[in-house]
């Protein structure tokens, strides 16, 4: 693997190399770690890293690791940048004939999803996308649950995601650089919070029912005065086949730390899903019965069990939820480089779920402006 952005005093960059070399399969090679030649080169050396595989930028980086014999150059590329950055460094790498692994949301904007979209199907190299939250074993649980009709038909679908670390304006100093881009119309994109965590909460939406979002109505706020864009969302959603949802995604929830949550209610029964607690999936019936199931145990799925590394009563949390995507990745890229078809189970996010992501940011952020509440979200 190389990467590129991670560089010190980021805190994305770290989580995914930490997932990234958790379960073996992947060795960090090389990267561009930052803009700043020095700080990349500096970077590097903390990793460890021979200073010639590291580059003073990205296109550098590419077109040296291309020379290099197979077995020895990279083969995929982590992009760990803001989220401006994501879509030029992706599609430099698929044009080199890398493969690519990105932080979310996918791109800037609806349209460079689009061109990246065409692009890997071009190139048909494999592009793999960090919505982490889909790796919990209890996740993986709950989507078994409802895909395989034990709720019966799906009726409503409440996600929640609510943060406080912007209740104040922490990118007035300049102190705060997670603060200072996310809410940077030139770094960040249309939206803040739910471009950064509504989306995440979208995903976890389509993934755990199978339903894609077909209309929402969205109301954003931007509570803080003197931020550039929104801090707090509320959305009514459609799906198909009927069923109706509720997203709320907020950065100015006093005291909340990062408790995002999902309930499902089907006909037959509910569950409910929190990452605060991560181990846990409560189940509930139509008739009263309740049922607490617990990550570790062997009468759960096999898409569960598949993605549980730990005894029971031992906390999995974010970083082994991430290590899971990495991990799928890994195997589905062994087997096409072996000239291999990768198996089935091996589920991770893909370039069609970051087209997914930007297109309910863009509807979004047009139905908060508009009059016309109901705004349809592409297919």
């Amino acid at each position: 693997m190389g990467m590129v952005g991670g560089g010190r005093d980021a805190f994305i960059g770290a989580v995914h190399r930490m997932a990234a070399a958790l379960d073996g399969h992947i060795e960090l090679v090389c990267g561009a770690f930052s803009s700043d030649p020095a700080k990349s080169r500096a970077s590097g050396a903390d990793l460890y890293l021979p200073p010639e595989r590291v580059y003073d930028s990205y296109p550098e980086m590419f077109e040296r690791e291309s020379e290099l014999p197979d077995g020895e150059r990279m083969d995929f590329v982590s992009i760990v940048t803001p989220n401006h950055v994501h879509f030029p460094v992706a599609s430099a790498a698929l044009e080199a004939g890398f493969h690519v692994m990105s932080d979310k949301p996918m791109t800037f904007d609806l349209d460079e999803a689009k061109r990246l979209q065409a692009l890997g199907a071009h190139t048909g190299l494999q592009f793999g996308l960090t919505h982490n939250y889909t790796g919990y074993p209890m996740v993986k649980e709950a989507r078994h649950m409802v895909r395989s009709g034990q709720l019966g038909t799906v009726r409503k679908v409440v996600v929640e995601y609510p943060q406080g670390w912007l209740a104040k304006l922490e990118e007035a100093s300049g102190a705060n650089k997670q603060a200072d881009w996310r809410t940077d119309p030139a770094r960040a994109g249309a939206s803040s919070c739910i471009g950064d965590i509504g989306t995440h909460a979208e995903n976890l939406m389509e993934y755990v029912t199978g339903l894609q979002i077909t209309e929402l109505c969205a109301d954003l706020t931007t509570f803080v005065r003197g931020r550039k864009l929104e801090d707090d969302g509320n959305v009514l959603v459609r799906l198909e086949g009927g069923a109706r949802g509720v997203l709320y995604a907020s950065q100015v929830s006093a005291g909340e730390e990062n408790p995002l949550s999902i309930r499902v209610y089907g006909e037959a029964g509910g569950i409910e899903w929190r990452q605060e607690e991560p181990n846990t999936l409560l189940v509930r019936t139509s008739d009263g019965h309740a049922q607490r199931r617990r990550t570790g145990y062997g009468a759960l799925s096999q898409a569960s069990a598949d993605h549980t590394r730990l005894p029971a009563g031992h906390p999995e949390g974010f970083v082994e939820a991430f290590a899971n995507l990495y991990r799928n990745y890994a195997l589905a890229l062994q087997a096409r480089l072996a000239g291999e078809t990768p198996r089935a189970d091996l589920d991770f996010p893909t370039v069609e779920d970051g087209v997914r992501g930007m297109a309910f940011i863009a509807a979004c952020v047009a139905s908060s402006a508009s009059d016309q509440k109901w705004q349809h979200v592409e297919l």
